[in-house]
């Protein structure tokens, strides 16, 4: 039985993990197709969207109740390093669609923990749903927009898009800086702040159109690498929501994220993942051309030059620091056996880990491609491209570490959401 290449990180899959592996090793030749084209010209490859759709992977991390594959953190992780390694834009536009199954997944977890009244039981039961079908039995791609560019001192996230009652529904105002996926994706999820609420228990989720009146992105995606993301942010103004398209209760998006395993809604690894995977394939693509290329006078493969066998060393020790953070990283929270507190304090650093090693692999396979590898369209361009991104990441290796250290020494995390009036 060959090796899939999800199994480069998750070496002990189950048969069934395997059997969802599978399902994305299927479609890896068709998203590679498309991926060349999606960096040069700086546009989401949607042709990308029917192959993770009919191979039922936009229903991933949706319950096998609402018509999903009921995947967890290892499959999420096997599926976004395998993308990684063919388009990592594609990958990175994926995880922010998996995010979209916090939003209900969290609400049941939160749901039967009892976190909920009888009276707001069902309508937090029924926007879970919504949110778990579209993506499990429809098919559909979701596009998660929290984030803002304004920034407080206490929150890693501050939300200032306010939500206004008004009769049948709500009016969202506000900007969202990042959110990959716009006007690409079926349906966006907004987190939006109640009116007159000052708190992080203001925060709470709306189902907005993507053609709705009132939307439009924020800006032209014009980036360095991930160029494919479609990455351009959100723009809400006096965009109506109908009230069974929002999950409006006080404190439901804060008592959700409670349920998460890594504090925020989680899973961050599934991202980092994606940076580890286009390391991995710059790595084993110089190995190659290391392995073919001939020195012109003995004939013996450029490889074994001392140089080049230096930068070798080099990029397979930066590349097993990666993969090891990040295999620790999905031990740890998938199981039961670490606390929270611990699984927190790891993630936060290992995050900028696995971006920067990886990194450090890029800049090495770089060096080994001489200066035929730096044309924008080769290999080795785009995933120092593509790598250099994870580098300014919400959770930059500087940023994790200190947040670590403040955990460790203090004893506090700090507050994942915070809210600023707009």
């Amino acid at each position: 039985m060959s090796i899939l290449v999800a199994e480069h990180l998750i070496d002990d899959m189950n048969e069934r993990e395997r059997e969802i592996a599978q399902r994305c090793e299927d479609i890896l030749p068709g998203i590679a197709a498309n991926a060349a084209a999606a960096d040069r010209d700086g546009e989401f490859p949607l042709a990308n969207i029917p192959l993770l759709s009919e191979a039922g992977l936009l229903g991933l991390m949706a319950p096998e109740a609402y018509g999903g594959l009921g995947g967890g953190l290892r499959d999420w992780s096997a599926v976004s390093f395998a993308l990684g390694t063919v388009c990592p834009s594609t990958g990175l536009a994926y995880f922010f669609h998996n995010t979209s199954a916090s939003r209900g997944n969290l609400a049941l977890s939160a749901l039967e923990e009892g976190m909920f009244s009888d009276d707001e039981a069902p309508k937090v039961k029924a926007f879970a749903g919504k949110v778990l079908n579209t993506m499990g039995r429809d098919g559909k791609w979701l596009a998660n927009y929290a984030s803002e560019s304004v920034k407080s001192e206490h929150s890693a996230i501050t939300i200032t898009t306010q939500a206004k009652q008004v009769d049948g529904g709500w009016l969202l105002n506000g900007v969202k800086s990042f959110g990959c996926a716009t006007g690409v994706a079926d349906r966006y999820l907004v987190t939006a702040s109640l009116e007159g609420i000052d708190d992080a228990g203001s925060l709470c989720t709306f189902f907005v159109e993507r053609d709705a009146p009132g939307v439009r992105g924020r800006m032209e995606w014009d980036a360095l690498g991930m160029r494919g993301t479609a990455t351009e942010g959100l723009v809400l103004e006096d965009v109506f929501v109908a009230d069974d398209n929002a999950l409006a209760i006080p404190g439901a998006f804060a008592r959700s994220c409670r349920m998460s395993r890594s504090g925020f809604v989680g899973n961050q690894v599934a991202a980092s993942v994606i940076y580890l995977g286009a390391a991995h394939a710059v790595y084993h693509a110089t190995i190659k051309h290391l392995r073919e290329k001939k020195f012109a006078d003995s004939g013996r493969p450029i490889g074994t030059g001392p140089f080049q066998q230096q930068l070798v060393g080099q990029m397979y020790a930066d590349l097993m620091t990666a993969t090891l953070w990040a295999q620790r990283q999905i031990r740890i929270e998938s199981g039961t056996d670490v606390e929270k507190d611990e699984v927190i304090q790891f993630w936060r650093t290992c995050k900028g880990q696995v971006a920067e090693y990886s990194f450090k692999v890029s800049q090495a396979a770089l060096k080994c491609a001489g200066t035929s590898g730096t044309l924008f369209g080769t290999p080795h361009s785009r995933a120092l491209r593509d790598l250099a991104m994870g580098l300014v990441q919400a959770f930059p290796a500087e940023r994790g570490r200190l947040q670590t250290a403040q955990m460790l020494i203090e004893g506090e995390e700090q507050q994942s959401f915070g809210t600023v009036k707009g």
